[in-house]
């Protein structure tokens, strides 16, 4: 069903040259030449210039070439969910934040692949940013995200209501606050997110909307991987402004302790997303489900 100029179009512009595709796709590369002569001439818009130095896209290629691997990627999905349906069990490919992968999602994902076997789940760690592309490329089936909102050409089931904190060492100065200031995190040693995640953004955009800014802090560190961030912290090393949710483990235990911030009400969604012509609901009905007694049961063992 995907057509073969379809197929060249992606190996030229993956390899810059006829000839280098027309050997991946055991083509001549005339062939290879006549099927973008004919792409072009059917979209009416040039692809490639023809430089010294091999192929360039055009910003009209750019964006065909997108379409071209999003709708290759459609069909090996295609292919994939045809064979489930055969061959069982359902393979079922779900991106989840940093964030997500250091609470319980990874366990509520494993509780549901481990409590059926129509279901094999495969799970994706990545920024927010960049499962959104996968989700809408059809690279995902599903994103488990943290935030506020989702975009509108998405649906999604808010799993859970969270909360940014400041974390820190039990026995950090700060730790028998009821709360945490500004000014008191002002003039702690910080260790943060990388700009580009989720937590970092919500954090620096509510610190703008109160004037502030995060040039204003005395950051020491910037690191990607939560678990790593909890680690320096319980050495007390620093502090740091991570979900609440993420650090239950350490809070049951006593290794640290989190405070609201002052002023701060830094609310966020844990949030199922998914593809509007998605039809699998059963499954999101039964990772709803299982998030939910997961919660509970966490909340439970946190209590007694």
């Amino acid at each position: 069903m995907l057509s073969i100029r379809t197929r060249t179009l992606i190996e030229v512009a993956e390899t810059r040259n006829f000839t280098k595709a027309a050997d991946i796709l055991c083509l001549t590369q005339p062939a290879v030449s006549h099927h973008i002569s004919q792409l072009e001439k059917d979209l009416g818009v040039p692809l490639f210039i023809r430089k010294k130095s091999g192929l360039e896209l055009t910003p009209e290629g750019e964006i065909a070439v997108k379409y071209a691997k999003r709708m290759s990627v459609l069909y090996n999905k295609l292919l994939k969910e045809l064979t489930d349906i055969e061959q069982q069990p359902m393979k079922l490919t779900v991106g989840i934040t940093h964030t997500a992968e250091s609470n319980f999602t990874t366990e509520v994902l494993a509780r549901c692949s481990g409590s059926s076997e129509n279901v094999s789940i495969m799970v994706l760690t990545d920024t927010i940013k960049n499962l959104y592309n996968k989700l809408g490329n059809y690279e995902i089936d599903l994103a488990i995200v943290e935030g506020t909102g989702c975009p509108d050409n998405f649906n999604s089931v808010v799993l859970n209501t969270d909360f940014l904190v400041c974390v820190m060492a039990a026995d950090n100065r700060l730790s028998r606050n009821a709360i945490v200031t500004l000014d008191e995190i002002r003039n702690e040693p910080l260790i943060l997110r990388l700009p580009t995640s989720a937590t970092r953004i919500q954090f620096d955009s509510e610190l703008r909307n109160l004037g502030d800014s995060p040039e204003n802090f005395n950051i020491i560190l910037e690191v990607d991987n939560i678990a790593t961030i909890k680690d320096l912290v319980k050495k007390n090393l620093g502090i740091s402004v991570l979900p609440r949710s993420a650090c239950l483990k350490e809070i049951r235990k006593k290794s640290m302790v989190a405070l609201p911030i002052e002023n701060l009400s830094m609310a966020r969604e844990t949030r199922l997303v998914y593809n509007k012509d998605f039809s699998r609901m059963d499954i999101l009905q039964v990772i709803t489900e299982t998030y939910r007694e997961t919660l509970e049961l966490v909340h439970y063992s946190l209590s007694v």
